[in-house]
């Protein structure tokens, strides 16, 4: 049996959605299967609605396209959902067995109608770690933890390497620390 899944990240500008998917993609790689990060933008500026997707295998990835029935779709900011013409992006497409990883609280998706919404409360965590930037909390490496703990195809450990790849030092090591956090705080919607 293949194993093969996609991935749909949906942010707004300067939350790292992109930097996510590329994130995903080396700790797949690392962990011996074949990824893509295809990220999706135009002339997209700080706050707009970004979408970032990935595909991930256990044999090579051909496909480069945008990812119209994903598996998982990460969602960095919960207000997408709230606004019509983001909330039909955001859950375009979906299969009765995808899963929605949101970074909300309940209140803030309490009239989401899906039966498998893992939330965890990212903006809450970076905010507590000062991962902001011109305003925007960085809610990637957070949502990239409880997408993590969600997945479990991809040891931490192998997230962690990733972050490492992509930062060095202090970044490095808060990034670390926020991706824990995103982990260990997931929950899932009742």
């Amino acid at each position: 049996m293949i194993f093969y899944k996609e991935v749909r990240w949906h942010g707004r500008g300067g939350q790292g959605a992109v930097t996510s998917a590329e994130l995903l993609a080396s700790a797949a790689v690392r962990s011996g299967l074949y990824a893509v990060s295809i990220p999706f933008f135009g002339a997209e500026r700080r706050g707009a609605h970004v979408f970032a997707f990935n595909r991930i295998s256990d044999k090579p990835i051909l496909l480069k396209s945008m990812i119209k029935s994903p598996d998982y779709v990460i969602v960095l900011d919960s207000k997408l959902l709230k606004l019509k013409e983001h909330r039909g992006r955001v859950l375009s497409g979906l299969k009765k067995e995808s899963v929605l990883i949101v970074n909300a609280t309940e209140d803030d998706v309490r009239d989401l109608e899906w039966d498998k919404v893992a939330l965890v409360d990212a903006t809450e965590i970076v905010l507590k770690h000062g991962l902001v930037l011109a305003g925007i909390p960085l809610t990637n490496t957070a949502m990239l933890g409880a997408f993590a703990k969600v997945f479990v195809k991809i040891s931490p450990e192998k997230f962690e390497e990733s972050i490492r790849g992509k930062w060095s030092g202090v970044k490095a090591e808060k990034n670390i620390e926020v991706f824990r956090e995103g982990y260990r705080n997931v929950r899932w919607l009742e």
